[in-house]
């Protein structure tokens, strides 16, 4: 079944069936929208203030929910879960299954893989890639043109499950590989890169590249992207 608010506003002809767009949400113009997507979801307290009130559910969610915004020309696949105060930037493209909490801003042209989690409160900057089954908890910060690689999890909680939650730094052009995870409260610094597989307990400083657990500095950026120039000619190693 199709529920679009009557306080959405769609200005997109590419809009699938069985959808759910709630509260002011805005869907802007080129962008496809496939079906079994949930646009403008409601935080949980709001599920609860709705509770046992005996009416539709998707009229009750849209009542409490604050919409959504997608830019233009976005594409947003199948069993994508969008909830409120999320602001998506103009060219994001979304793999399927992928959750993007309340109070997140992505920006433009970014793409977010197939089964990725961002949970809440967290600035995404533009032209970044994140692959398929990444984990991005609340107060991450990654700025533009970032990469992660398939399996990232970034933490926010040193001592779980504590108080006091510390958001992970990922600054511009750094580049984390597969199945590496990121420690609460530490910085990759610009042009940095975090080898597959590392776990990383201490701030990578600007254009290094650090392996292993834990993760230690191995060569400078420029030896990485040499060998990276290497590998796409076929040359030895």
């Amino acid at each position: 079944m199709t529920y679009i608010s009557p306080r959405a506003k769609i200005l997109s002809k590419n809009i699938g069936r069985d959808l759910m767009v709630l509260g002011p949400s805005l869907i802007s113009e080129g962008t496809i929208v496939e079906s079994f997507v949930v646009i403008g979801h409601p935080i949980r307290s709001k599920l609860l203030s709705v509770r046992d009130k005996g009416s539709v559910i998707e009229q009750l969610m849209d009542e409490v929910s604050n919409g959504a915004i997608i830019g233009r020309n976005c594409i947003i696949r199948s069993n994508v879960i969008i909830y409120e105060n999320v602001e998506i930037g103009d060219g994001v493209e979304t793999g399927h299954n992928a959750l993007i909490r309340e109070n997140t801003r992505v920006g433009a042209n970014t793409r977010i893989g197939s089964g990725a989690i961002i949970d809440g409160d967290t600035v995404i900057g533009s032209n970044v890639s994140i692959q398929s089954m990444v984990y991005i908890p609340r107060g991450t910060v990654i700025e533009d043109n970032v990469f992660l690689g398939p399996n990232v999890v970034i933490t926010n909680d040193k001592y779980p499950p504590s108080k006091r939650l510390d958001g992970v730094k990922i600054r511009r052009n750094a580049v984390i590989g597969a199945n590496a995870t990121l420690i609460a409260g530490i910085e990759v610094g610009e042009n940095a890169v975090v080898a597959a597989g590392s776990v990383v307990t201490k701030d990578v400083p600007p254009g290094e590249v650090v392996a292993g657990v834990p993760a230690k500095p191995i060569y400078s950026v420029d030896v990485f992207i040499k060998k990276r120039i290497g590998y796409e000619r076929l040359e030895t190693p």
